[in-house]
């Protein structure tokens, strides 16, 4: 059994003797048996609980997103960046045809994906169709049953709607930044969506 505090972790628990967890690695105590060699009593129950909740508290995940093609469309990948107080996740995967948008959604949808847990999420993506389609547009498309202004059907509807009902589950907050910049989490995702590319 193991515990993962990480939001995008799977936390196991388990009743031992009374104890409402056994908290096992990362610091946080170990198995019943231990405890009893180190002659702990009930009276630890308590400071392990509040230990688990405090690891719990309502605080932010920031998640840093990029997508690249090699023509567009053509081959592309998408990359993220996941990260919770001193954790870091790295994801990132390709398709053998498609477009940077597409990509540029794709990395947001299988960050939130990984995100077990609901929490505030801070997203920063470089990609103003990205942010503007959920700051912006799709309220419009929705009101229309997925057509534009045009009354022409919404280009990428499948991921815009998936992406759509991943945001229901969490809440989240928009960030743009410039890419190609220097911003450093922004030029790892890029790297990683890079890296991803099937050629």
């Amino acid at each position: 059994m193991s515990l993962d505090l990480t939001p995008w972790g799977r936390i196991h628990a388990a009743r031992c003797a009374g104890k409402p967890f056994c908290l096992l690695a990362n610091g946080f105590g170990g198995t019943h048996q231990q405890q009893q060699q180190q002659q702990q009593t009930d009276t630890l129950a308590p400071t392990l609980t509040e230990t688990f909740k405090a690891h719990m508290s309502e605080d932010r995940i920031d998640i840093y997103t990029d997508g690249a093609c090699s023509g567009n469309p053509g081959p592309g990948g998408w990359g993220a960046l996941l990260r919770w107080r001193d954790h870091e996740l790295e994801i990132n995967g390709g398709t053998k045809q498609t477009t940077n948008n597409r990509m540029e959604m794709q990395a947001v949808i299988e960050a939130l994906k990984k995100i077990q847990r609901r929490k505030p999420v801070h997203i920063h993506t470089d990609s103003r169709y990205v942010m503007q389609g959920i700051t912006e547009w799709m309220p419009n498309w929705k009101r229309r049953n997925w057509m534009t202004a045009a009354r022409k059907p919404v280009k990428n509807v499948d991921l815009w709607q998936l992406l759509d009902s991943e945001l229901q589950q969490h809440q989240v907050h928009w960030h743009w930044v410039k890419g190609h910049s220097g911003h450093a989490e922004n030029d790892r995702a890029d790297a990683l969506a890079r890296a991803a590319i099937p050629f």
